[in-house]
């Protein structure tokens, strides 16, 4: 392969991986998710980077999802998280991109 295609391959992929990031950060706030959840701070829930930090390692993506939707209690504190009015497809989406949150 041609080191100039590569490279721009390359790139073009880097790209693509910041524009679904954003994507994904957007998603959160158009669903309300950042009312709750600071991405480096605790607001009423815990930071993304605290539940990626917990889950790291894991295949937690789709019992996270369910979370999500349905809601739940018990692991961050009194609080519950209340369900979410999201498809499967977005909360598997918003929890692949709370995990990748360092």
């Amino acid at each position: 392969m041609n080191k100039k295609i590569l490279i721009t391959a390359v790139i073009a992929g880097l790209d693509l991986g910041v524009a679904t990031a954003q994507a994904d950060e957007a998603l959160a706030k158009n669903k309300g998710c950042l009312g709750c959840h600071g991405i480096d701070k605790k607001i009423v829930g815990p930071a993304y980077k605290e539940v990626a930090a917990k889950y790291a390692g894991q295949d937690v993506v789709d019992q996270l999802a369910q979370k999500v939707m349905k809601g739940g209690g018990g692991v961050w504190g009194q609080m519950p998280m209340p369900p979410n009015a999201v498809t499967p497809e977005e909360a598997k989406k918003l929890v692949q991109w709370v995990l990748s949150q360092k």
